[in-house]
């Protein structure tokens, strides 16, 4: 099978795609024939190494073998299952999320059948289910199951044009908070199309100089702090990053003294988010943006595109019935 590899860390151009045998599932096991898959930050971090702590777990000099097909998001449909599986049955169409085994980014990728996987949306096409698994789940994990929003909350998105903030912004619409969604002049349409309340273009505004305006300041890429921005929270209110690990110290210490609070969590199990996702999507409650559709043979454009820093929602990787090169936005904003 065709299967996009990273041998060492570094650029977007250590990913090459080669052949690599088709994995064989265990007996609690699905194999899927992957239609599209994903690149996110968080892949473009692992490729490059990073962060420094994060070796233990990548590699300390060159990637595990077993991480070097990265790809978190899958939607396919199922090549053949293991002897202890009922859940799932060949033909069935698919989207899930690999976590901490990756491999998605290839024709062929094999994960638990008790993981995070669900029956594709079937309103969604598979390069739309891909980009709907890791950031919708991600919002939805925070904004209900951590945080509970609701009706007269204030929510600010900090990065409401990406994958986890566009999905954020509609979830906490829907939740029946007022939305604030801070984005670059780029995407301020986007981001009001998707339900905001107000848009802020950070290159004229700084959201943090905001006093006491927020129940809660989620911060889907990390590009704020608690520091900056606990001084725009309301009494009580509670700054949500999505990565850092000091974040887990400020967590720590604002959970035993008043004032504003830092919640964090992972969301890496997806079994319960992914159903309602689903439903979600089909009752036409989510959007999901796809800004660039690529073939995986130039999966290594599609990280130099991720790395910018740039992307509206979702980057996807077609992996069957590729597109024509010269097009790379499938779906409009």
């Amino acid at each position: 099978m065709r299967a996009a590899v990273h041998t060492r860390f570094g650029p977007p151009d250590v990913v090459r795609v080669t052949e690599r045998p088709v994995p064989v599932p265990r007996p609690d096991d699905v194999l899927i024939k992957v239609h599209a898959t994903t690149v996110t930050s968080a892949e473009c971090a692992m490729r490059r190494g990073e962060p420094a702590w994060g070796r233990v777990i990548l590699g300390l000099r060159r990637p595990r073998r077993r991480l070097r097909t990265l790809g978190l998001e899958v939607a396919g449909v199922v090549e053949s299952v293991g002897s202890g599986v009922s859940r799932f049955g060949p033909g069935d169409e698919v989207f899930g999320f690999t976590g901490f085994a990756v491999g998605a980014h290839a024709e062929y990728v094999r994960v638990p059948a008790s993981g995070s996987l669900a029956p594709k949306p079937a309103a969604l096409t598979f390069a739309e289910s891909a980009a709907a698994v890791d950031g919708a789940t991600t919002a939805l994990f925070f904004l209900h199951h951590k945080l509970s929003v609701r009706a007269g909350q204030r929510v600010l998105v900090n990065g409401a044009s990406g994958s986890i903030g566009t999905y954020a912004v509609q979830l906490a619409k829907h939740f029946g908070a007022e939305v604030v969604g801070v984005c670059g002049p780029a995407n301020v349409e986007l981001v009001r199309s998707l339900g905001a309340d107000e848009v802020i273009d950070y290159t004229e505004r700084d959201f943090t100089a905001d006093r006491s305006r927020y129940d809660v300041v989620f911060d889907t890429v990390a590009k704020s702090s608690f520091r900056k921005a606990r001084g725009s929270l309301r009494p009580g209110g509670k700054y949500v990053p999505t990565t850092g690990l000091s974040n887990n110290l400020w967590a720590l210490w604002t959970a035993v003294r008043g004032g504003p609070k830092v919640v964090v969590g992972m969301s890496v199990d997806k079994s319960t988010t992914l159903p309602v996702v689903k439903e979600l999507v089909e009752a036409g409650v989510l959007r999901v943006v796809v800004d660039r559709t690529y073939p995986l043979e130039r999966i290594a454009e599609a990280y130099r595109y991720v790395d910018t820093g740039r992307k509206r929602g979702n980057v996807v990787i077609a992996v069957v019935d590729p597109v024509d090169p010269s097009r790379d936005a499938l779906t409009p904003p």
